[in-house]
């Protein structure tokens, strides 16, 4: 069987990662093109087209002012992507750095940084980032390290966990022997042998960090208005849910489908490494 053909069955096997892909592929575009799906202005509205029901000329309806609604999710999609990607960043580089050292070095060091986790991990991360963004202040980036910051911990001790299996490795000690500098066995052995399942839970967590954002935007910590963000249009359409149920509905959904795409991708990925 040739190999083109492998991948072809492979999806058609798993349906729904094939869905999932081409949601989180839609987003992506619509991340960075969003006149490729709409030209509709997500900030001026028509005042004599305000709330009106989902048609063909306003698949998610309009506004209280008149502005499309679908126009806005799409072109909130960059924003609210632009935060979840700094988020995993942010938790992925502060945690994996912080868990390298303490495995590698050991010591007090290991001990100091795992009593950080430790306090870290007690608190809810959705309570900790509501907690850091308040003290950090309003914005779309505050609100990304925030959630970034609840998330460091989890990337820290697994990344401390396979340091620890890697470094008794036998190449590990080999390069020690020959006298490679710590910061070298690090970098060439350390680090390449551990990075694989961290990977695989910045894949995990990109799901839970879109949810974590759209809450922090729906309680108003997000862009400050008319910008389009996802939480924020949830939080917009509140006051209309007898009369207008698609304001706050259909970015919902959105929010929903991204979150469940991203969580379906990386139990694949997942499934694939082990």
């Amino acid at each position: 069987m040739s190999e083109a053909v492998l991948p072809q069955r492979f999806l058609i096997r798993r349906p729904g990662l094939l869905l999932s892909g081409l949601i989180l592929a839609a987003v992506l575009a619509a991340a960075f093109a969003p006149t490729l799906f709409t030209g509709q202005d997500p900030i001026t509205g028509v005042p004599s087209e305000r709330l009106q029901g989902p048609s063909l000329a306003h698949l998610f309806g309009t506004d209280e002012t008149g502005r499309d609604v679908f126009a806005r999710v799409v072109h909130g999609a960059g924003l609210s992507l632009r935060a979840t990607v700094l988020a995993v960043l942010v938790a992925f580089v502060a945690g994996s750095a912080l868990g390298l050292l303490a495995g590698f070095r050991g010591g007090w060091l290991d001990s100091v940084v795992m009593r950080i986790v430790d306090v870290l991990q007690a608190v809810p991360p959705i309570l900790l980032s509501l907690a850091l963004v308040t003290a950090l202040g309003f914005g779309t980036t505050n609100v990304a390290i925030a959630v970034g910051v609840a998330h460091l911990a989890s990337f820290a001790r697994l990344m401390r966990a396979e340091v620890l299996r890697v470094r008794s490795g036998v190449f590990v000690e080999a390069a020690r022997a020959s006298g490679v500098r710590w910061a070298g066995v690090l970098g060439r052995h350390v680090l390449p042998n551990a990075l694989g399942p961290v990977l695989v839970l910045a894949t995990v967590t990109v799901g839970i960090a879109v949810l974590e954002v759209s809450a922090l935007s729906f309680l108003g910590f997000g862009a400050s208005p008319p910008t389009p963000e996802w939480g924020a249009l949830v939080a917009g359409g509140r006051n209309f849910l007898a009369t207008a149920w698609w304001m706050t509905t259909f970015p919902g959904l959105t929010v929903a489908a991204v979150v469940l795409a991203a969580n379906r991708v990386s139990r694949a990925l997942d499934g694939e490494r082990s």
